[in-house]
């Protein structure tokens, strides 16, 4: 997540909660219409309907990234019959990746990112390295009641780091400082437990992961942009891929298809995408891409964005490609697809599952992303291999 979003977020956030609630779907208002808000003209009829676990709130942190591919994950969990009831540690995620992003800050002299944003190949590389924990092993909260808030955290993380430097010599101790950024987690997020006992049986996190029957080897990264050759893999290029993660490129009418055959095939996919847009309108339960511009709009017209369908721009891998070139487009936010709607007027809507609690719009905490708009807005998704449609996984050299 970047600084921009994050900010507006925070305030957004101020004061928000979590709500308890069962392992969800598609949202559903009380009345015969499915719909994104009270007084909405939108009725939307559901195309594929998957399961995922209770919203959660990542409250005053950039740590989306986590939230978002833990969700993803738990309901990985529930497709591989392991059951409903998984409630993965964020924090567990976030905190092993502090000190390995100081790591890769200080080797980069501090020319990349250190922040609380991330993106879901930390938590692969989490996974990979250190395992998982339940939440209730691991809230990285001294306090369970309070909210979560990684500000001061961060500050500190790049004042240790400065710190270790030698004014003389411009040098610095790694491992003083890689032992410094530990500590200083571990002061503000809790220890994490080395071993630790759940539901009657004795685990490590690496053990607990191997438990779940997860292998990060099964999930794949994907983006679209005709600045690399499609049918490759490329580093792609925003700040919170600190850690330089290689993406599989694909035209933006194959990444449609791929989205499309793997929710109609029962996976779920984390999605990374740009929300700052006027046409993201999250307290009302819709993001759109509408044909008209926002500049043409009469006031009442914007009004109307939010209550009724409206005709969506149709994305070409031009319009993609310039936002991305001129910083329209940027990775700002982690949030996870469940499902699949259509309107009345048959347009496509994607279901997503976002981390900002449950009582932020009338959808519970869900919201409803025309197609349009996740053509245009994504930077990459990830879901599992066997989630690619057979022909793109062969032209992509992805064994299945």
């Amino acid at each position: 997540m970047t600084k921009k979003l994050n900010s507006v977020i925070a305030f957004m956030l101020a004061g928000a909660v979590v709500l308890a609630q069962d392992a969800a779907k598609v949202p559903q208002l009380p009345g015969p219409e499915m719909t994104n808000k009270k007084g909405s003209e939108y009725k939307f009829s559901i195309v594929k309907n998957l399961d995922a676990t209770a919203v959660q709130n990542q409250n005053m942190t950039g740590t989306c990234w986590s939230f978002s591919a833990l969700s993803f994950f738990e309901s990985e969990l529930i497709r591989m019959g392991k059951g409903k009831d998984y409630n993965l540690s964020e924090m567990f995620v976030a905190r092993k990746a502090y000190p390995l992003k100081a790591d890769n800050y200080i080797r980069m002299h501090g020319k990349t990112n250190i922040g609380e944003g991330g993106g879901f190949p930390d938590v692969i590389q989490v996974i990979r390295q250190f395992g998982m924990v339940p939440e209730e092993v691991y809230t990285g909260k001294k306090d369970t009641k309070s909210q979560h808030y990684h500000g001061q955290l961060e500050a500190a993380i790049i004042s240790v780091v400065k710190s270790t430097v030698d004014e003389k010599t411009g040098k610095i101790d790694f491992d003083a400082a890689h032992a410094s950024v530990e500590s200083m987690c571990d002061a503000f997020l809790g220890k994490v437990p080395e071993k630790f006992e759940y539901k009657g049986k004795q685990y490590t996190p690496k053990s607990y992961a191997e438990a779940t029957g997860i292998n990060a080897d099964d999930y794949v990264f994907i983006t679209s942009f005709s600045h690399h050759p499609f049918y490759s893999k490329f580093v792609l290029e925003v700040p919170d891929n600190w850690n330089w993660e290689s993406m599989y490129n694909v035209p933006v009418n194959e990444l449609k298809e791929i989205m499309n055959s793997a929710i109609q095939n029962g996976f779920t996919i984390a999605w990374a995408a740009d929300v700052s847009e006027k046409g993201f309108m999250y307290k009302d339960g819709i993001a759109v891409a509408p044909e008209k511009a926002f500049e043409e709009m009469t006031p009442e017209e914007k009004k109307e964005l939010a209550m009724k369908p409206q005709k969506q721009l149709t994305i070409t891998q031009e319009m993609r490609q310039k936002a991305f070139d001129n910083y329209e487009t940027q990775d700002d936010h982690g949030m996870h697809i469940v499902g699949l709607v259509k309107d009345q007027s048959g347009t496509p809507f994607y279901v997503v599952k976002n981390s900002w609690g449950s009582d932020l719009n009338e959808c519970g905490g869900y919201f409803f992303a025309s197609e349009s708009f996740v053509l245009y807005k994504t930077t990459s998704i990830m879901l599992h291999k066997k989630g690619l449609p057979t022909a793109t996984a062969k032209k992509l050299s992805i064994v299945q």
